[in-house]
C-alpha cells in the first residue's frame, strides 16, 4: 500500500478527539462545547484561559504540540494568516506532530491565499486542511449555534464532521477545495462590515435629528430597513458613548482585518467595491482613534464623536 493510499484510508474515520489551539473569545466556548461530546484538548498562551477550559472538561496542555499530539482533528482559532503559519510550521509548529490522516480545521477569516498555501504544505505531510470559517459570536459558539461554511475534500469533511456538527446549527459545504470557505467568508464579511457601518450612520443621524434612540432602533429593526447587524449591533451602539462602552463581543480591529481582506480580494480581481472601501476607512479611523480593542459597534463614535444630546 502506498503512503497516499494509506493516508486516504486513514481519513475515513470520523474524529473522536480534537485539540483546540487558541482559547480566546471564540476558541474557549468552542472547546467547552466540544468537550461535551468527545475528547477535547486545549492550549492557549494565556494560562488562565487553559484553566477556564479545564473547568468544562477540556484537557489543558502546556504547549500546542502537546495538545495536538495524537488527536484526530485540530481546530485552529487564530487571529490572522501569520499566526496560522506560525501555529503550523513555526519553531513549535504542530504540523510536525500530527499523524497522517489527521485534519486541521481552520475557523478564522484569514483570506484565500494563506489557506491555499497552508493546505498545500500540509498535504505533503498527509494532513488535510478543512477550511471552515464561521460566524455567530461567542455565545452561539457555546450553544452549538454557529454558521460554518466549509471548503474541503469529501474525505476530510468526513473526519471533521463530528467537530463541525457539534458546533454548527447551519453547516454549508461551499466547495471541495480549501480556500472556498475563505472566498465565501470574504463575501460575507463585505456585507457584515458594510451593514455595521451603515447602522452606525443611521443611528448617528437619528440622534442628530433628535429622535428617541431606543424607539428609532426598535422601529427600524421591525421594517424593511432591518438587518441582523442592525438588530445585533444597534443596542450596543446605544451603549457606545457610556463610560465603559458596550461589552466587547467582537473587536473593532477584526473588521479592520476583514475589510482589508475584502478590498484586497476585490483589487486582485479588478472589481470595484466603493461601498466596502468606504466602510474599511471607518474601521481604520476607529483603530487610529484608539478603538481597536473596543466592540465594533463603537464605529458609531467615528461617525459622531460626540452624542447630539
Amino acid at each position: 500500500m502506498t503512503t497516499a493510499t494509506a493516508t486516504a484510508t486513514a481519513t475515513l474515520a470520523p474524529a473522536a478527539s480534537v485539540a483546540v489551539i487558541g482559547l480566546g473569545a471564540m476558541g474557549l466556548p468552542m472547546a467547552t462545547r466540544l468537550a461535551g461530546a468527545m475528547t477535547a484538548h486545549g492550549f492557549d498562551i494565556a494560562a488562565d484561559r487553559v484553566a477556564l477550559a479545564a473547568e468544562s472538561g477540556v484537557v489543558g496542555f502546556a504547549s500546542a504540540r502537546e495538545a495536538a499530539a495524537g488527536v484526530d482533528a485540530v481546530l485552529l482559532a487564530v487571529r490572522n494568516g501569520a499566526q496560522l503559519h506560525e501555529a503550523l510550521f513555526g519553531e513549535n509548529g504542530i504540523a510536525a506532530v500530527l499523524a497522517p490522516g489527521a485534519v486541521v480545521i481552520m475557523t478564522s477569516t484569514v483570506g484565500v491565499d494563506d489557506v491555499v498555501a497552508v493546505a498545500e504544505r500540509l498535504q505533503q505531510h498527509g494532513i488535510a486542511l478543512v477550511d471552515a470559517p464561521l460566524s455567530g459570536g461567542p455565545v452561539r459558539a457555546g450553544e452549538g449555534d454557529l454558521l460554518i461554511v466549509v471548503g474541503a475534500s469529501p474525505e476530510a469533511r468526513l473526519v471533521a464532521a463530528p467537530v463541525l456538527e457539534r458546533l454548527a446549527s447551519t453547516l454549508s459545504v461551499i466547495g471541495d477545495r480549501p480556500g472556498d470557505g475563505q472566498a465565501f467568508k470574504t463575501v460575507n464579511q463585505l456585507l457584515c462590515g458594510v451593514h455595521i457601518a451603515a447602522a452606525a450612520e443611521a443611528l448617528a443621524l437619528a440622534d442628530a435629528l433628535g429622535l428617541d434612540r431606543a424607539a428609532t432602533l426598535e422601529t427600524l429593526a421591525a421594517g424593511a430597513a432591518g438587518s441582523f447587524m442592525l438588530g445585533n449591533r444597534g443596542p450596543r451602539m446605544l451603549e457606545a458613548y457610556d463610560e465603559d462602552g458596550a461589552e466587547v463581543l467582537s473587536r473593532l480591529d477584526i473588521f479592520v482585518k476583514d475589510m482589508g481582506i475584502v478590498t484586497a480580494a476585490a483589487r486582485a480581481n479588478a472589481l470595484s467595491t466603493p461601498v466596502a472601501a468606504a466602510a474599511e476607512q471607518l474601521y481604520l479611523l476607529g483603530q487610529s482613534h484608539g478603538l481597536a480593542a473596543a466592540d465594533d459597534s463603537a464605529v458609531i463614535r467615528v461617525v459622531a464623536p460626540q452624542r447630539a444630546g
